[in-house]
Formats: C-alpha cells, sequence, structure tokens
C-alpha cells in the first residue's frame, strides 16, 4: 500500500522560534621570531570564509503502524505490526530513491520508533551512516499542544553541525503534524510511516530554523 505525492507550497509565514549559539573568538596570528612581518593582506588571506548559503532538508517522519495485540504492553512498549512494518520498508526505499538520505537522526525511543528505523537501516544500508540520537522528550512532547515545533528545533540546534545538510527527526502524532504545518505554513496530515519533507536555505541551522520551510514532498503510505 503505497501512494507518493508530490506537493509544492507557496509559503508565506510561520511563527520563527529563535536557536541560539555561541561562536569562538578567533585566533590571532602568532609569528615567533622573524624577519618576514605580515600585511593586513596577508592576515586577511589566511582567514576562514564564511559558509555559503545552501539548501538544508529537514525530514518529519511518523513511526509506522504499531500494533495493539498485546493489551498489557505500556503505550511506549508497543511494537510495529505487519503492515507498520512493509511501510517502513517501502519508506526506506523511497527516500532512497528521492536522494533524502539523512546523516543525522533524532528519533523517539519508544519501541515502534525505534522499530521502524531498524527496519529501514536494514533495507536501506546507508541510513546506518547517519548519527543516530534517541531523545525521551520526544515522546511526551508530541502530545502538549503547539510544543513539538520549538522542542524540535532545540533539539536540531544541539546535535548538528553545519556540515550536515539533510537531517531526519521522527515520533508522534499530534506533535509531528503540528511541527510540519508550523514549519511550513501548509496544513500538513500525517498518517502512520508518513513523512513530510521540507526544504529551506541558509548559511547554518540556525539562520534556517529562522525561515519557512517548502514542502517539497508528503510521502503517504
Amino acid at each position: 500500500m503505497s501512494a507518493t505525492a508530490l506537493i509544492p507550497v507557496a509559503n508565506s509565514t510561520a511563527p520563527p522560534f529563535p536557536c541560539f549559539t555561541t561562536t569562538r573568538a578567533r585566533r590571532k596570528p602568532f609569528l615567533r621570531n622573524s624577519l618576514v612581518i605580515a600585511t593586513a593582506e596577508d592576515q586577511s588571506s589566511t582567514e576562514i570564509p564564511p559558509p555559503e548559503s545552501v539548501a538544508r532538508r529537514l525530514i518529519l517522519l511518523r513511526h509506522a503502524s504499531s500494533s495493539w495485540e498485546n493489551r498489557s504492553l505500556r503505550d511506549h512498549d508497543r511494537p510495529l505490526n505487519e503492515f507498520g512494518r512493509a511501510d517502513a520498508v517501502n519508506l526506506s526505499q523511497k527516500l532512497e530513491q528521492l536522494g533524502w538520505i539523512p546523516e543525522l537522526i533524532l528519533s523517539s525511543d519508544a519501541q515502534r520508533t525505534r522499530e521502524t528505523l531498524k527496519i529501514m537501516q536494514e533495507k536501506v544500508r546507508a541510513f546506518l551512516e547517519a548519527e543516530v540520537h534517541f531523545i525521551s522528550s520526544f515522546y511526551s512532547v508530541a502530545a502538549m499542544d503547539g510544543q513539538t515545533a520549538e522542542h524540535l528545533q532545540k533539539a536540531i540546534c544541539k546535535y548538528s553541525t553545519n556540515e550536515i545538510f539533510t537531517i531526519m527527526c521522527m515520533g508522534h502524532n499530534k506533535g509531528w503534524e503540528e511541527a510540519a504545518s508550523m514549519l511550513s505554513g501548509a496544513s500538513i496530515e500525517l498518517q502512520t510511516c508518513n513523512a513530510a519533507l521540507l526544504e529551506a536555505t541558509g548559511k547554518t541551522w540556525e539562520e534556517v530554523l529562522l525561515t519557512v520551510y517548502i514542502l517539497c514532498y508528503l510521502l503517504v503510505y
């Protein structure tokens, strides 16, 4: 059961969520005893140029369909069902086909998100190359009205570097579709194993997170 929709969105407004980082002061050149005197032109040539503005991509993925068969399990511990496992395979293949392979994965620590990721890694080995962090607060914040987008942005600021261009955040509704809608300015629904593929341009993740994303794809299974 799979279908893929390409939905371009003309974004206009979305509430910004600032992120704060600190930068280290650049060290001044140190010269030992030498007859060579560095001119201002020489010194400027050794400075590190500012980063270029590049496309930075964010995948917001809701976990695959889970099982309710064992009623004694806590909600946090429920595994995937048969349909969820199949959808996770299909999703991983579609992301690979589109070239949206994350370098950083931030995920809820619930069993169903862990299992979704494990299946994706087994099917598409490129997912194994990503840095992965399981964040317990992703499970709880998704149940809170209007707080997920800001929470995700803070996590991205904490774990990312500017050398990373694609990040995937895995979690739960209602928070995930609220965050996708808020960040893109579009109305987005995320059923199980649906993914919103967002893109924005900026020199840093901090800069990108202050802008409105474009919804490039909505993957529906």
